[in-house]
């Protein structure tokens, strides 16, 4: 356990000094740019189903980090498949920048039942206990070191903003991240530690509270 806090917190201030030297996109220059990506996402990145995930104020850095990702081909998105292999990384960052500076709407928790939790108010307990307490038993640190209390993620370290985002995308990569099929970018490792201790419960339980979180 102590050796995997060590690990996060180093992965943490290499990520705050790598922030630096990242030059910023142009979100004027990136209007035109993301109307490739508008049919999934929206054109203020709000998309309308939760098949596709909210990108709006995402966090500039992780947004590009993730268009670099996909482009090169380190993260497979099936329906993304050849949509940027005509943009230059220019292009990346300005797309980046101008879905970050679009307000993120709340997709909103739901009354769910969990395994063995029938009553609503206490899955979402549950989910809240997750987040922001983590589990301590399983080695579990809290979603809010790196996502922020108010879910608005740390833009300079590169981890994203969740708040609001759909429960449904939530849970998908987070399962997608203890079973390993998600491992590529600068924070795949951590996810992959974190998401490997959590039950599917747990699993279900914060990526519901966290769609409410603004």
């Amino acid at each position: 356990m102590i050796k995997y806090y060590f690990l996060l917190m180093v992965s943490v201030v290499l990520l705050l000094f790598s922030a630096s030297s990242q030059s910023a996109g142009d979100a004027a220059a990136g209007q035109n740019k993301v109307l490739v990506c508008a049919g999934c996402h929206g054109s203020d990145g709000n998309s309308l189903v939760p098949n596709f995930p909210k990108i709006a104020g995402l966090g500039e850095k992780y947004i590009t980090e993730q268009l670099r990702l996909v482009k090169s081909g380190e993260r497979i998105i099936m329906e993304m498949t050849g949509i940027l292999d005509q943009s230059s990384d220019q292009d990346l960052q300005d797309m980046a920048a101008y879905y970050n500076q679009k307000q993120r709407t709340i997709a909103g928790s739901k009354e769910i039942e969990l395994i063995g939790i029938s009553d609503p108010d206490k899955a979402l307990a549950l989910g809240e206990k997750v987040y922001r307490g983590g589990n301590i038993a399983n080695g579990v640190a809290a979603c809010t070191g790196c996502h922020s209390p108010s879910g608005n993620g740390n833009g300079p370290a590169g981890y994203p903003a969740l708040g609001g985002q759909y429960a449904e995308y939530i849970e998908k990569q987070l399962l997608a991240y203890r079973r390993g099929e998600r491992a590529s970018g600068n924070n795949a490792s951590i996810m992959q530690g974190v998401a490997a201790n959590l039950s599917d419960k747990e699993i279900k339980a914060v990526s519901n509270y966290i769609s409410g979180l603004n």
